[in-house]
Order: structure tokens, then C-alpha cells, then sequence
């Protein structure tokens, strides 16, 4: 509000009065505005964020394992950093592509292309030709899928005599093979070829029922279903035997991710993953390769507690409270730690670099002593490895994560990167205290991915009891790969032998790291 000067007070006491309101109004409209800058600030932090994750690249990969940065000077210019990147150059040596050859236990047609018995004559003195040697080339050529149909006859044997005698007429005839569905028309094969389809390549029961009637198979998606429901029945004492041995090992890792479910109470389900070991067979490693899946309605920490059922070894987890209510020893992940900041630095200005880049660098040194543990021949080794490494590290990226936190806004995607790094910091340094834990979440990540990906395909799950079952057969399937078996191969075995397993056999002969029947 402006004031004319004739309007002014010729007393001192109110003309200060009036000067010290002025003053007032004044700070409310920069705090206002200081207020409407911060937010808008977060609003185009967000914006950002969505564009990159719309459009960019979701990998969070960056060159480098630590030396790239100076911390000092992206702390203290920008504009530094700018012609840093502007004047590196990379230098690199193309590798000239080539096919690899095709397996040799293929089966083999051979052409030959030869010329006619009329021009195995020289053109120039018109002597008989003689062949000095040959070309070679192969080309792969695709076989579509075969379905045959197993006739079984079971011929019946009676007694003529007793027939005219008439007192009893006993008829023999060979019993029935045992079979996984009994009464039913699926073989180990198809039922095999069905789960995986599903399972493995994320080809729903609608797709594979259209595949099938290419063949003139009349085969419904609600029978494929109903097929799929009693094989994890048939499958659940192995899952329990699995489930025994996961318990067993020193650390597993867990994840969850969401599940729709039509006929629950609550849409919004969860699929809950637990593994041991790693991808694929480690012959250092003295953890077994164990993927489950375990279906529940919610996300309370309480399913954690049931399934893990008193499991007090290492849990490598994300930031997610509710495993917290288990009696393991929770390990952090640096994956997550590292992915706040990953987000933080794509939200900023194109070109720029700030202390999202610096956090990077701190957690790339991490991982590039983590990388030399890994290659280590045990354990022990791995965990000397860090013990000499990696506290120094820690040590400096904890200063500047104290310093940083009194300097960023806390609600900027910055600031709730360096709270999170701090609230977890005890469970981030965990893996510290034994060379057999992870530094970071990532094997549960892989292992939920399958998951993730066959969900995008089918969407949803109808009932509880088909979500239960999807949990088993994604365990068999991933569990089978993480032990170097082709889980197809696995299946058929497995639907082969269990019927002719009693209640209460031993079942440790049909392990995926002890199967020899494949």
C-alpha cells in the first residue's frame, strides 16, 4: 500500500509505528514468496522425475566405479563439472560381430548343391574336372510343435470254465499307469509344456488355448486351469521339503511386489518372494539356490513372520518396516540407497551435476570393493576384503550425509535420499559383519522379476487358491533355472516320478540340485 508524503505523521512515535508495519507486511510477502519458489521448486523436481521415468532410460547404470567426480569441485561449481564432462572423451575398439555356430546334437539335413555331370568339364582345355573342396553353410530351420495321442489297451483275461460252471468268473487285466491327473488326457509333456508357456514366457491360458486350436485341440483355458490347480497340489510336499531347506540357510533375502485378485476381499494383494544363494550354480558358494513364492492378501508384517517361522539368520531386505517384526537380522540394501539418489539426479536440470552425484560416487567406491569380494574363494576372503576397504568409505560418506542433511530441504527428493541413507544407515552396514551377506537386495529383485513380467501378460489372478497355486509353480520353475536345470525337463520329471511316491517318502532324491533323472 503506498502512502503520499503529505499523508505522513509529523510525530516520531507513529511514523516509527507505521514504518515498523510497513516492515512487517513486507517480510509476510517474501516469506510467502520464498514459500510459493520452494514449491514450485518440488513441483518441477516431480515433473521432471515422471519425464525421465516416461521416456528415458530406467537403467541406473553409470560409467565408472568411483574416480570419476571431484567431490570438491561439484560441491562448489557446477559450471566446473559442466566442462568436465564436456572436454572427456572415450576411446574404444569396436569387436567385429560373429555368429556363434549351431549346436552339433541338432539333428542334420544335408543338401548338396552340386553342378551337373555337363559341366564337369574345362572350359578352357576341356579336361574332366576334379573337386579340390567345398563350401559349407548352415541355416536353422523350425519344426512346429507335434501332438501325438497315447492309446492305452489294457486287455481283459476271464476263465471259460468258470464262465460255464457259472459259480465266479475272476477277469485279470493290467493296471492303469499312475498318473499325475489321473483319469485325465494331460501327459507329463503337455503338462509341462503348459506351465512353462505360462510361468516362464508369460503366455497366458487364453493365448495357449488359441494356440491349440491351430491344431484342431479343442482345449479350454478353464480346463488348462483346472490341470494347473491339482499339479500344485501334487507339488506341495516338495514346496514344504524347499521351504525346509531355505530355513536352513545362513541368509535369505525377501521382496514383495503387488497382485490383483478378482474374489478377494481385497483387489490389492501381494506376492511375497524369499531366495537363498544366487542366479544360477556357484561352486564357491555353500548356500543352496532356492526361489519361493508365497501368495498373501496383505502386506503386514505378520506374513513375513509366518513364513520365515522363527528364522533368526541374515534377512537382506529393503527399507520396508514390516520385516522388522521378524527375529532375523535385517541387512540393508545399497541398491535402494543408491536408487533414492539415481532419482534425485535425474530430477535435475539437464547437464547438471550436484551432491546426487556425489552421493553416487560415494556408493560407487562401495561397489567397486564389493566387486573384488565377490571374486573371492570364500567368505572369509570376502569378508577381509571389505573389513580393509570399506569402512574408510562409510566413514566419509556418513560425514557428508550429516553435513548434506542440514543443508537440503528435507520434502526435496535430495533431502528424502539423504534421510532415508540415514535412517537405514545400522542396516546398510550390516553386510559388513559377514562375508556371506549381500550388499544389496538385488538377487530377491531378479527373482520377483519373472513375476513381474508374466503379470504385465495375464494381469490378474481370479481366485486365492489360483494365486496360491501360481506361487508354487513359480517357485518350481525358478528354483529349477537357478540350478542350471531346463525347468520344462524338470517338470516332466517330476510328473513322472511323484505319482509313484507314497505319503511320507523321502523326497530329497527330487531336489534340483540332486535330481539325476534329467
Amino acid at each position: 500500500m503506498k502512502i503520499h508524503p503529505d499523508e505522513l505523521p509529523n510525530d516520531i512515535e507513529l511514523l516509527k509505528s507505521l514504518l515498523l508495519e510497513q516492515t512487517l507486511l513486507l517480510g509476510e510477502k517474501d516469506a510467502q514468496l520464498v514459500k510459493w519458489q520452494s514449491k514450485y521448486a518440488l513441483i518441477l523436481e516431480q515433473w521432471r522425475l515422471a519425464q525421465q521415468k516416461q521416456f528415458g532410460k530406467s537403467s541406473e547404470l553409470s560409467p565408472g566405479q568411483g574416480e570419476l567426480f571431484d567431490e570438491a569441485a561439484i560441491e562448489t561449481t557446477n559450471d566446473a563439472v559442466d566442462a568436465e564432462f564436456e572436454t572427456q572423451t572415450v576411446s574404444y575398439i569396436r569387436a567385429k560381430p560373429k555368429r556363434k555356430p549351431l549346436p552339433k546334437d541338432l539333428p542334420r539335413d544335408v543338401v548338396v548343391l552340386d553342378i551337373p555331370e555337363s559341366d564337369k568339364i574345362c572350359s578352357c582345355c576341356e579336361g574332366e574336372l576334379h573337386c579340390i573342396g567345398e563350401d559349407r553353410s548352415e541355416k536353422l530351420d523350425f519344426i512346429p510343435a507335434q501332438l501325438k495321442v497315447i492309446e492305452t489297451v489294457r486287455p481283459k483275461y476271464g476263465c471259460r470254465e468258470c464262465e460255464k460252471t457259472g459259480t465266479q468268473n475272476p477277469i485279470k487285466q493290467a493296471s492303469m499307469p499312475l498318473s499325475i491327473i489321473p483319469k485325465g488326457i494331460a501327459t507329463p509333456s503337455l503338462l509341462g509344456q503348459i506351465i512353462t508357456g505360462k510361468f516362464q514366457y508369460g503366455l497366458p491360458l487364453y493365448r495357449q488355448e488359441t494356440l491349440f486350436q491351430q491344431y484342431g485341440i479343442e482345449l479350454s483355458r478353464r480346463t488348462m486351469s483346472d490341470w494347473m490347480q491339482k499339479c500344485a497340489n501334487a507339488l506341495q510336499t516338495l514346496y514344504e521339503r524347499l521351504h525346509q531347506e531355505l530355513l536352513k540357510q545362513s541368509v535369505i533375502q525377501a521382496d514383495e511386489t503387488t497382485l490383483n485378485v478378482i474374489k478377494e476381499a481385497r483387489t490389492k494383494c501381494y506376492m511375497w518372494v524369499y531366495c537363498t544363494g544366487k542366479d544360477s550354480p556357484d561352486k564357491h558358494s555353500l548356500i543352496l539356490n532356492i526361489v519361493l513364492y508365497d501368495y498373501q492378501p496383505t502386506r503386514r508384517g505378520q506374513c513375513a513372520v509366518d513364513f520365515l517361522q522363527g528364522f533368526d539368520g541374515y534377512l537382506n531386505v529393503d527399507g520396508y518396516q514390516a520385516y522388522d517384526a521378524t527375529q532375523a537380522t535385517l541387512a540393508g540394501c545399497w541398491a535402494h540407497a543408491r536408487r533414492k539418489f539415481v532419482d534425485a539426479e535425474k530430477a535435475m536440470p539437464k547437464g547438471k551435476a550436484g551432491k546426487a552425484t556425489v552421493a553416487i560416487n560415494h556408493i560407487k567406491k562401495l561397489y567397486a570393493i564389493e566387486t573384488r569380494a565377490q571374486q573371492a574363494n570364500s567368505a572369509k576372503e570376502a569378508f577381509n576384503i571389505r573389513q580393509d576397504n570399506a569402512p574408510e568409505v562409510l566413514a566419509n560418506y556418513k560425514v557428508w550425509l550429516e553435513k548434506s542433511a542440514q543443508q537440503i530441504p528435507p520434502q526435496s527428493l535430495l533431502g528424502k535420499a539423504i534421510q532415508y541413507n540415514l535412517n537405514q544407515w545400522d542396516k546398510l552396514t550390516v553386510y559388513l559383519t559377514d562375508g556371506r551377506i549381500n550388499i544389496d537386495n538385488n538377487r530377491a529383485e531378479r527373482a520377483i522379476k519373472p513375476f513381474v513380467i508374466g503379470r504385465k501378460n495375464w494381469l490378474f489372478s481370479n481366485t486365492g487358491n489360483g494365486a496360491r497355486s501360481s506361487a508354487m509353480l513359480y517357485s518350481i520353475i525358478e528354483t529349477a533355472k537357478a540350478n542350471g536345470l531346463i525347468p520344462y525337463e524338470y517338470l516332466v520329471t517330476l510328473f513322472d516320478m511323484l505319482p509313484t511316491r507314497k505319503e511320507g517318502d523321502d523326497l530329497d532324491d527330487l531336489l534340483p540340485w540332486n535330481i539325476k533323472s534329467i
